[in-house]
């Protein structure tokens, strides 16, 4: 789950980040209310998530409250890369001196955590690990050792860091894997990072003005907290009735509706089914979505009711290989779902393709047989079925 900037703010805030006074706001009064408690000169920063937004105009520095309203103004409603700019934050200024860049991220190539660090901060920080890598050092975390006083030091030195400046920097990196370790993040960034100037007591300070997190969402039930960082408005409501029914799904865009226990035979039906739909017009699947080791009529109902659920659905290819969960339990689930997607009231027109293999696989098709369901077909192999759900599909 990736976090608005302003959310950012709040958890590094919240694990002792040096950052600067915010606040968010929806309307442009609200702007103008925040501005005033924040002491009138403030950025008003388009919270979307998507880099690039300074240059896109979505980041604009206000002198006075009424500035701040006029600009959250024109900034809400704003289109950036896609994304519809619903609110904004406003946020205290401070004089830099120098900007730089740091992130905590999750390695997956590598399998490790992995820290990177430059001198060179800023809007560009992408052009600079383009075209001069070797100003980006990238160092690796142990998982069982974390950021310590050791590794922040490493960080700092390969980055290359003002010796002035090192203490107060490998302070903050140490602040920033806790961020990381505490909230379960697969990223933590910080562009920029930058050391301020002028006079008061925020002059000569190391501090994050802005921040990207992504929090795992494997590990939610650590973290009752992060249920209220999710972005309601940015998921897909199928999406969203699936992850309440507790479904592992995920809408694509396709016209086959995909149906399998277990994700490694999902993702090659997603496959086969793709392969397949390019002799029927390009068809394509419609949805990953994995009913797990349990195929009762309560799972595979609401599995169903999802799919159905979907007007860009045509076919349903059902792929069940039966192992702990054998094919006589998925063939009377299938015929109970169709009975109580019925009973509700929800007439199923829209064809199903069925393929049993495994464990009682016979006896399964036995039961569907027997059923004599009008919208449920039995194909023997997996190509078979790809092929004859996308052939129903393009009909």
């Amino acid at each position: 789950m990736d976090l608005f900037e302003y959310q950012a703010r709040d958890l590094f805030a919240k694990h002792g980040v040096p950052v600067l006074g915010g606040m968010v706001a929806a309307t442009p009064a609200e702007a103008r209310a925040a501005a005033e408690k924040l002491g009138g000169r403030v950025v008003v920063k388009a919270q979307v998530k998507v880099g690039g937004r300074g240059k896109a105009g979505g980041v604009k520095l206000a002198e006075t409250a009424d500035e701040a309203e006029t600009l959250a103004g024109q900034i809400l409603g704003m289109d950036i890369k896609g994304h519809t700019v619903h609110k904004v934050m406003l946020a205290q200024t401070a004089d830099i001196a120098d900007e730089f860049y740091c992130s905590f991220l999750l390695d997956r190539t590598n399998r490790t955590f992995l820290a990177m660090a430059t001198t060179q901060g800023g809007m560009d920080v992408e052009q600079v690990a383009e075209e001069t890598p070797e100003l980006l050092a990238k160092i690796p975390v142990d998982a069982n050792v974390g950021c310590d006083a050791a590794k922040a030091a490493e960080i700092v030195a390969a980055a290359g860091f003002p010796a002035e400046l090192a203490a107060d920097i490998e302070a903050v990196l140490q602040k920033l894997w806790t961020v990381f370790r505490e909230e379960d993040a697969t990223l933590v960034e910080v562009n920029p990072l930058v050391l301020t100037q002028g006079d008061g007591a925020t002059a000569g300070v190391i501090m994050a003005l802005d921040g990207k997190v992504s929090l795992d969402e494997n590990a939610g039930f650590r973290h009752a907290d992060h249920a209220e960082l999710e972005d309601k408005s940015a998921v897909d409501p199928l999406e969203q009735k699936a992850k309440e029914k507790g479904l592992n799904y995920v809408k694509l865009d396709g016209e086959i509706g995909i149906i399998g226990n277990g994700a490694g035979l999902v993702m090659s039906t997603l496959d086969v089914v793709a392969y397949a739909g390019e002799a029927h017009g390009g068809v394509k699947p419609a949805n990953f979505l994995d009913i797990g080791g349990g195929a009762s009529a309560e799972v595979m109902a609401n599995g169903l009711d999802i799919i159905l659920g979907d007007p860009a659905v045509r076919s349903v290819f059902v792929n069940v290989f039966g192992g702990i969960t054998s094919c006589d339990a998925v063939a009377n689930g299938i015929v109970g779902a169709i009975k109580v997607l019925t009973d509700r009231g929800e007439a199923i027109t829209k064809p199903l393709v069925v393929r049993l293999d495994g464990n009682n696989a016979v006896e399964g098709r036995r039961i569907l047989n027997e059923a004599n369901l009008s919208v449920v077909e039995m194909v023997d192999t997996m190509d078979g079925a790809a092929a004859r759900v996308a052939e129903l599909a393009a009909r």
